[in-house]
């Protein structure tokens, strides 16, 4: 008989991988996180698909690119024919309950307030559902950055998260089930009760060379972002995200709360913890989340605990990207990864972590959209990385390439080095096939004609001359324009 299918999915949103104390740092005081660590399966380089907060869960919750499914920005809702893996696995007899922030509806930061399709509406419960318990005076309050002031555990979101959770795991933890938890914390405003409050007061953030990066090579649009940052004097000015930290405790702490219930009532479930993205923090002298490939901002913390199926204590070196988890849950459940899901299954890496899940992990960037046109508006990035070299093409301005071997730190920009023109042709052209065979909309023969790549294809105006459908096992075949039949195959000549 095939073992009980239970699944816990725990995230956090704009936490770095090194804001975890099992990724090195100890001084971050993450001892839950850090234990289920020690208990799983720690993937060192997992990497956010698009480091803004929509278009990262567009992609964790469907398996597909953001460029693919219509969440390629914030606001932007998915598509009407992507699924989601709360009806896959409601359709495949699951208990199905999303309990946090969704970000996926096309509507503002905090949501609709209103179940979609594949969840459990007694178990739905998103940031507008948790603004309407508030009062006027209550919500303002809740949005506040308040270091100095005290606010009850009670009164914030993920302790409401977690005890919805816990609930549902006490009444039907021996179900099969997939439950999502999906804390705002620790991003901004950083809201969270004493000890955590006041934990890193004056803490100073381990300084990284690159902190003091002039920006000199790197891409024009980055300088834009930096601003006035940098005008100011080297050294960079310290960084003491007190506030930020402390929530980062906090919301640690919640986890604990939620693993202690599954140990109770599905000790054997599958639990997957991860970051939708990670936060600049001064490095680059750029700050938060945006068009950008860097490290602090891409990289996320990734840690999965499954009983008998993967090590405890493990570790996995090779880079992993979040468009492998919806099929890593798919698989788990026993069930046939679709065509139309982009990713692939980590269960093989799960039982033997020095197995490398993919040659290379892709990352995408549109636009960072909250409820204003800013944040440098239309940024259109597209970056492979394939565990040394990380080559990212930005659209409307100039190219990055970084040896992550030698300068890990990603300060000296090689986008036209000689010594590395063969392998970053080779990346450069990994991309392009990616780009084509995911039928990104944005694709064309610019990402192909940059200044440093001399062996470029003549522009043309019908290109690869390439159409596709999707590969959606519940639609039909499209229509040939030329002859109102079904489509031969999936991929053709135009």
């Amino acid at each position: 008989m095939a073992p009980p299918r239970r699944i816990v999915f725990l995230m956090t949103d704009t936490q770095r991988w090194d804001m975890v104390g099992c990724y090195g740092n100890p001084e971050m005081r993450t001892p839950c996180l850090d234990r289920l660590a020690s208990q799983g399966l720690r993937f060192e380089r997992a990497y956010t698909c698009q480091p803004v907060c929509g278009p990262a869960r567009a992609a964790l919750f469907t398996g597909t690119w953001p460029h693919g499914n219509g969440g390629w920005a914030n606001s932007l809702a998915l598509g009407a024919n992507v699924r989601t893996i709360g009806q896959r696995l409601r359709d495949a007899g699951l208990h199905t309950a999303y309990l946090g922030k969704w970000h996926l509806d096309g509507s503002d930061y905090f949501g609709l307030g209103r179940c979609p399709d594949g969840w459990d509406p007694a178990y739905w419960y998103d940031m507008r559902n948790y603004l309407e318990e508030l009062t006027p005076e209550e919500r303002r309050f809740s949005r506040q950055a308040l270091r100095g002031r005290d606010v009850e555990a009670g009164f914030t979101f993920g302790r409401r998260c977690s005890n919805r959770a816990i609930d549902f795991l006490a009444r039907h933890g021996r179900e099969e089930f997939l439950l999502v938890v999906s804390y705002d914390e620790p991003h901004g405003p950083c809201l969270c009760p004493p000890p955590y409050a006041h934990m890193f007061d004056g803490y100073r953030f381990p300084r990284s060379p690159n902190t003091d990066d002039d920006l000199a090579s790197k891409p024009s649009h980055q300088r834009a972002w930096a601003g006035a940052a940098l005008d100011q004097a080297r050294p960079y000015p310290e960084i003491r995200p007190a506030e930020y930290l402390g929530c980062n405790s906090f919301v640690d702490s919640e986890i604990g709360r939620v693993l202690e219930a599954v140990e109770r009532h599905a000790p054997d479930a599958l639990v997957i913890y991860t970051s939708d993205h990670g936060d600049a923090l001064g490095s680059h002298r750029i700050r938060n989340k945006g068009p950008c490939a860097y490290d602090e901002v891409v990289r996320v913390p990734l840690l999965v605990r499954w009983p008998g199926r993967a090590p405890a204590g493990a570790v996995c070196p090779h880079p992993v990207s979040h468009i492998d988890l919806v099929p890593t849950m798919l698989d788990a459940a026993g069930l046939t990864v679709p065509p139309s899901v982009d990713g692939r299954s980590l269960r093989p890496t799960l039982a033997d972590p020095a197995q490398r899940p993919s040659e290379c992990v892709f990352i995408e960037f549109g636009r960072y959209e909250v409820d204003h046109d800013g944040f440098g508006g239309f940024q259109p990035l597209r970056a492979a990385f394939d565990g040394r070299l990380k080559l990212v093409v930005n659209l409307l301005c100039e190219d990055e390439l970084y040896d992550l071997a030698e300068d890990p730190l990603e300060m000296r920009n090689r986008i036209a080095d000689p010594a590395l023109a063969a392998a970053r042709d080779r990346l450069h052209d990994r991309l392009l096939d990616w780009m084509n065979a995911t039928r990104d909309p944005f694709r064309g023969y610019w990402w192909e004609r940059r200044p440093w790549r001399t062996d470029a294809r003549p522009a043309t105006w019908d290109y690869t001359r390439m159409t596709r459908q999707a590969e959606r096992e519940w639609e039909p075949r499209q229509l040939d324009y030329g002859t109102g039949l079904p489509m031969d195959a999936a991929a053709r000549r135009k």
